[in-house]
């Protein structure tokens, strides 16, 4: 009998935005810190590298129609509040042929196509579920109902409800101790902001430090009067937090959109007073005044804003760190009974916060809502530093 296939030998993929020296943005190698890692599967062409290629490497919705079909496993690396490293797994992996044990992941979504034959798929997802529970208990167990965009409203919400009981059903003709396992189903595609949504929630429960981050958002609202705020992973456009009010799926679309719009313009409107400021004086404490959309240590060819990685030191001549600079930005909409202003404020070189507030009291009271942002940035980036030992053990 022939052995089964191995699947051990895998490649390593850096997203395009996190390559170094290239555009100057620093990553850290897997091999200096602990990643918390995800394992991605699901049959072939269910949808599973296009999740990553859209989310964490920016790539446009349409173009995934020309992704080619994963063969090994390829692992992704991403940084932001906490490493990640993503297994994009092929569409025949199993639990044998996967060659790590289940122990090392902290989560697995499994993708399915909502057009596909559901006897295949949930059979591998069964079989995974199993595996996992009887491995790493603990595991957070996702299922991504993939490419809604393909059916109608009633059709596709049919669907989702048939691919759930039938994944239920089956696990209980197993053993009834299965009924006890918490198993996430979540409806998503690249062509809408559902994606995010989903995928964000599938990150907070790997934050530790999140009801700390909801704490100070919770804060920033209460003093500021914003009816919402977001703390945003300003490449994925993921939400690392939120505060306590009912995330609204027209206000996080909104959100994106213009995060998004940042991103690709940011980079026409650097600020030269900035960078004049900070050549200046390297002491003085960074200005969320500005109207620049990026660090002034980020070359104008780059749209995401990220800290300037420090060049190596002459014994000759010793450059001073440069302030990183902190963009902010704004725009208004109009509603029916009254204006409300989108604002933008970077957070660390990673995040950013993004918040609703009465344009009244953004017009008539900025000066105190830009004090609960400094506020607010020093705490995110205290408990991002506290992540970040706690991780490296400094």
């Amino acid at each position: 009998m022939d052995a089964s296939p191995s699947y051990a030998a895998t490649s390593t993929s850096t997203p395009i935005a996190q390559r170094s020296p290239s555009n100057g943005h620093g990553t850290s190698s897997s091999d200096e810190v602990p990643r918390t890692k995800i394992l991605l599967l699901g049959l072939r062409r269910a949808g599973k590298t296009s999740i990553q290629q859209v989310l964490f490497n920016q790539l446009p919705p349409k173009q995934t129609f020309y992704l080619e079909t994963t063969m090994r496993i390829v692992k992704h690396i991403y940084d932001s509040v906490f490493p990640l490293e993503i297994w994009d797994c092929p569409g025949n992996i199993t639990v044998d042929t996967l060659g790590a044990p289940l122990s090392q992941f902290a989560t697995m979504i499994f993708v399915i196509d909502i057009r596909d034959l559901y006897n295949q798929p949930i059979s591998r997802l069964v079989e995974f579920i199993v595996a996992v529970y009887e491995q790493n208990p603990s595991m957070n167990l996702e299922v991504f109902v993939h490419k809604a965009e393909k059916l109608q409203e009633d059709d596709k919400i049919e669907n989702f409800r048939q691919i759930h009981e039938r994944v239920s059903d089956r696990l209980l003709d197993i053993s009834a101790e299965f009924e006890q396992v918490q198993l996430n189903f979540h409806l998503t595609s690249v062509y809408d902001h559902s994606l995010h949504e989903a995928f964000s929630k599938v990150l907070h429960k790997l934050i530790d430090s999140l009801p700390y981050l909801e704490d100070l958002l919770n804060v920033f609202c209460a003093n500021s009067q914003s009816p919402k705020a977001f703390l945003f992973d300003i490449t994925s456009k993921l939400y690392i937090a939120t505060d306590a009010s009912p995330v609204d799926s027209a206000t996080f679309d909104l959100c994106c959109d213009y995060l998004q719009m940042l991103n690709s313009f940011g980079s026409l409107y650097k600020s030269a007073t900035a960078g004049a400021r900070q050549l200046l004086s390297t002491t003085s404490p960074p200005s969320d005044s500005s109207t620049s959309l990026l660090p002034t240590s980020v070359p104008p060819d780059s749209s995401i804003p990220t800290e300037t990685v420090k060049p190596p030191q002459d014994s000759r001549t010793i450059r001073p760190p440069r302030d990183i600079f902190y963009p902010s930005a704004s725009t208004s909409l109009r509603t029916p009974t009254l204006g409300t202003t989108l604002t933008y404020h970077l957070i660390t070189t990673r995040l950013a916060l993004l918040a609703l507030l009465p344009t009244s009291i953004y017009e008539g009271r900025r000066g105190l809502v830009e004090f609960n942002v400094v506020f607010l940035r020093e705490g995110v980036q205290e408990i991002c530093q506290v992540e970040k030992e706690l991780r490296t053990g400094g």
